[in-house]
Formats: C-alpha cells, sequence, structure tokens
C-alpha cells in the first residue's frame, strides 16, 4: 500500500456512503432551493462514482503529478462502461420494444392468467434468463421498460416497487449465467479459467432458471393484486422491417461486444438509421445512457484503486467463506471487478472457483453498484418511485430473500 492506494479507499469509501445518500441531496434541494440544481445533480446515483472518480484524479495531480494522474486513467479499461451505453440506447429504441413487447404480449395471452399478471411473470424471468443470449444490459432495459408501466407506477405501493425491483436486479444478475459472454462477472473469468457456454449450462443453468422462476412466482403472486392493466399503445407500431433492421443492430453490437472501435461505429450508423425513418422513432434515452455509462466509467477508476486490499482478501478464503465473502463484496463493489480480482489469484481450487462466481452473481441484486446493468434498469423505473429517488435500504431489502433463494440453488 503506498498513499495513494490509500486515498483510493478512503474515497471509495466516500463514495459508497454518497450512494446510500442521494436522498439526503434531494431534501437539500428542497431546503436550499437556490442551489437546488447542484443538489440534484449530486443526488443522482449515476453520477456519485464519475463524481468522486474526478475528486480521485484531481488528488492523483496534486501527489504525483498531472502525467501520472493522466496516466492511471488512461491505463483503465472502459470498453464495458461504452457497450452499456450503446446497448441500452438501442435495446430501449422504440422499434425494438415493439417486437418484444408484441412477443411478451402474445405469450401472456395465451397463459391462464390475467395479460398483467403474465406481463409481469415473463418481465421477472424470462427476459432475465435472455440476457444469456442478449447480454445483461439489454436484458435489463428491456425487462424495466416492460415492467414501468404494469408494475414502477405512482398506484403502486412502495413495498411492491422495491419487492419486484430487488427481484429484476437479481434474476438479471444471476440469468445472464447460461453462457459465458453475455454476464460481466463471468466473461472477466472466462477465458482465464476456459469456461465456455457448454460449462455455464451444466455448472449453472438449472440452479439459475429454478431460482429464477421461483423469485418471479413470488414476487408477481405478491403483486397481483396491485398490476395495472396494460395500455394500449398510443402510437402505431414500427414496420416489421424497421423493427428487425434495428434487431440486427442490436445483435452485432452483441456480437462486437469486445470490440468498441467497431460496436461505436455501429452505433453511429444506427443513430444515422434512426433519423432517416424518425417517423418510426421515440427519443432516444441518451441522456439516461450517458449517465450510465459515466456511472461505471467512474467506477472502473475508483474500482482500479481497491486491488491491494480486496485480492488478498479474497485470496485468504477458502471455498465456502469465498462464497459469502463475494456475495457480501459485490454489495459494495461491481461483481465483474471481483471476478477479475479473482482471476488474478494462482492457484484457486475448481471449487473455489465457482465459489466465487456464484456468491458474486448472487449478490449483485443488493445495491445499485453490484452489477453493471443495475444503474441502467434505476435510471428507467425510478421515477415510478417517490421523489423520483430508489432508496438503497429499500432495495437491499427488495433483494434479500430473492439473493437468499439464488444462494440457496447455487449451493446444493
Amino acid at each position: 500500500m503506498n498513499p495513494v492506494d490509500l486515498v483510493g479507499a478512503v474515497l471509495f469509501a466516500l463514495a459508497l456512503v454518497h450512494t446510500f445518500s442521494t436522498k439526503a441531496f434531494h431534501a437539500l434541494a428542497h431546503r436550499y432551493p437556490r442551489h437546488a440544481g447542484l443538489f440534484h445533480l449530486l443526488g443522482e446515483v449515476e453520477v456519485v462514482f464519475g463524481f468522486w472518480a474526478f475528486v480521485l484524479i484531481a488528488v492523483m495531480a496534486l501527489m504525483g503529478g498531472g502525467a501520472a494522474a493522466i496516466g492511471y486513467v488512461e491505463s483503465r479499461q472502459y470498453t464495458e462502461p461504452l457497450f452499456v451505453f450503446v446497448v441500452m440506447v438501442i435495446a430501449a429504441s422504440r422499434p425494438v420494444l415493439d417486437a418484444v413487447r408484441a412477443l411478451l404480449g402474445l405469450l401472456a395471452r395465451l397463459a391462464p392468467v390475467r395479460t398483467e399478471v403474465a406481463l409481469c411473470w415473463l418481465g421477472l424471468a424470462l427476459v432475465p434468463l435472455a440476457g444469456s443470449l442478449i447480454t445483461e444490459p439489454a436484458a435489463m432495459t428491456l425487462a424495466a421498460l416492460t415492467l414501468a408501466p404494469i408494475v414502477f407506477r405512482p398506484g403502486m405501493p412502495e413495498w411492491g416497487k422495491y419487492a419486484a425491483l430487488g427481484v429484476l436486479f437479481v434474476n438479471v444478475s444471476i440469468g445472464g449465467t447460461l453462457t459465458s459472454y453475455a454476464a460481466p462477472p463471468v466473461l472477466m473469468v472466462a477465458g482465464t479459467w476456459g469456461w465456455d457456454s457448454v460449462f455455464m449450462l451444466t455448472h449453472f443453468g438449472w440452479r439459475t432458471a429454478l431460482a429464477v422462476a421461483i423469485n418471479a412466482t413470488v414476487a408477481t403472486l405478491l403483486l397481483r393484486r396491485h398490476l395495472a392493466p396494460q395500455e394500449a399503445a398510443s402510437t402505431e407500431a414500427a414496420p416489421l422491417a424497421v423493427s428487425m433492421i434495428h434487431i440486427a443492430f442490436l445483435a452485432l453490437v452483441v456480437l462486437l461486444a469486445h470490440h468498441p472501435v467497431l460496436f461505436i461505429g455501429l452505433f453511429l450508423l444506427f443513430l444515422g438509421f434512426t433519423t432517416a425513418y424518425q417517423r418510426h422513432q421515440d427519443p432516444l434515452i441518451l441522456k439516461e445512457g450517458l449517465l450510465v455509462g459515466f456511472f461505471l466509467a467512474g467506477l472502473v477508476v475508483l474500482g482500479g484503486m481497491q486491488q491491494w486490499w480486496l485480492q488478498p482478501l479474497v485470496s485468504s478464503l477458502g471455498p465456502t467463506a469465498i462464497f459469502f465473502g463475494a456475495l457480501g463484496l459485490t454489495a459494495i463493489t461491481d461483481n465483474a471487478a471481483l471476478t477479475y480480482l479473482g482471476s488474478l489469484i494462482t492457484g484457486l481450487s475448481d471449487h473455489a472457483k465457482y465459489m466465487l462466481v456464484a456468491g458474486a452473481v448472487c449478490g449483485g441484486g443488493l445495491t445499485v453498484i453490484a452489477n453493471a446493468p443495475n444503474p441502467a434498469g434505476a435510471a428507467l423505473v425510478r421515477q415510478g418511485f417517490a421523489h423520483g429517488s430508489i432508496g438503497a435500504v429499500g432495495l437491499f431489502l427488495g433483494a434479500l430473500l430473492p439473493t437468499c433463494v439464488a444462494a440457496l440453488f447455487f449451493l446444493i
């Protein structure tokens, strides 16, 4: 440990405290209207880690010079924040949503229950599991926008919103583990440990499917009396050809997820296409996507300074302790960063490797920062919560039971 490491740990801790205190900043905005804009900015969860990352860069520049600070920032890998931004914007475009809603609506009408009940279950179960194919950020975006009008709305009790959000975050976190490329914490270790999609399906598959189904069923039963009927679309659905082109853009971005130059180029072509056929588009969620990307980039910068204490801690634990340690640590640091540090540890047994990843994905719903897609989901549904803000304690309590269900299956 050197002084810069210590400063990085302190600022990371302050960022965590800030994350859990965002509602206090909104209260300050009402108390001091002259500075309301600043307090509302600091009260946005997506701003927190980016803000403290800039503080870290400034402190590093004062302590070691501007070249050292810039060198550290440029040494970090920002592919994941860029990918989440791009995939979030494309997945939330109206033609993609029209296609997904049409498919989910067809399945819901075939179910022997009310349409809104079936849609709630599908949004909490089927879409998160589809994240194993389309990646977790895309699944989170589609699930959040599908559930928003029937669950995350003013008429739903606050406890119901937090219960649904907790299930959504947990199910997305574990739902991407059926393949080796869709979940960020799995992606970080798959190449190093030789885990392919067959391995993931056989070791995580049935556990994930059962946990997701149970969590979604319990949540849907609890919420069924409060679910709003599905409203008729206010605009004409996009033509099938336009929807298929949007889906093709989404599929290509997913395939090129590790090549930012290429998927950013595709994104620019996508923006050109949406401009050419603007009559079939709704406003793109560029602001929300940029905020989420800013959050994740800040987490990359701050998280990169935590290796000096995280790696020795993980390497000192036995397999069972690794599982619960990873589950707990995931709540205060991104689970992909945690598994990446685990991949650097030599001599881990196969059992310990499984326990590390299982614990990391199980804890991915406990906080907004625990899993990379969580900020995207929070940004898309938070307006349905009281004061337009998601409380850290409410989210933790809402995710606690589905986390225990997932942990039980992964420990079997």
